[in-house]
C-alpha cells in the first residue's frame, strides 16, 4: 500500500456513528452491505462523495480510518470514473478510527477533516 494515502474517510449517518461508538464495531450502511464491503475515500475524494451520495442529509459524521490497522482487509478498487478507491472487505473497528467528528465545510466548501483528539 506504498503508493494509496495511509487514512481514508468514511461517511457515517449520527446512528451509525452512535452505533460505531457504542459496539464498537461498524458493519456498513445498507449499500456497503448490499455491495459486501465497506466504501471509504481518500481526502482528495470526500467532498465528491459527499456531495454525490449524501446531498441534502444532515447530521452526518467523518471518521478518519487508519488503512494499516485493516491490513489485508483493505483493496483499492476502480469506481467513479476508474479512481481507485479504498474499500473494507470486513467491519470497521473502533479501534482503526484515528479521528472522528461532525460534517462540516470549510469557506471553500469542502469537507473539514475530522481533528485527532
Amino acid at each position: 500500500m506504498s503508493d494509496f494515502p495511509l487514512i481514508a474517510y468514511k461517511v457515517l449517518t449520527a446512528p451509525q456513528m452512535a452505533q460505531l461508538e457504542t459496539n464498537g464495531v461498524f458493519k456498513g450502511a445498507p449499500i456497503d452491505l448490499a455491495d459486501g464491503y465497506i466504501h471509504l475515500s481518500t481526502e482528495a475524494q470526500l467532498t465528491e462523495t459527499v456531495d454525490k451520495h449524501f446531498a441534502g442529509q444532515t447530521d452526518l459524521h467523518v471518521v478518519a480510518v487508519d488503512l494499516a490497522v485493516l491490513g489485508d482487509a483493505v483493496k483499492w478498487e476502480p469506481s467513479r470514473g476508474g479512481q481507485l478507491f479504498p474499500h473494507i472487505y470486513a467491519d470497521l473497528p473502533l479501534n482503526a478510527a484515528v479521528a472522528y467528528g461532525p460534517l462540516g465545510r470549510g469557506t471553500d466548501g469542502r469537507v473539514k477533516l475530522p481533528a485527532a483528539s
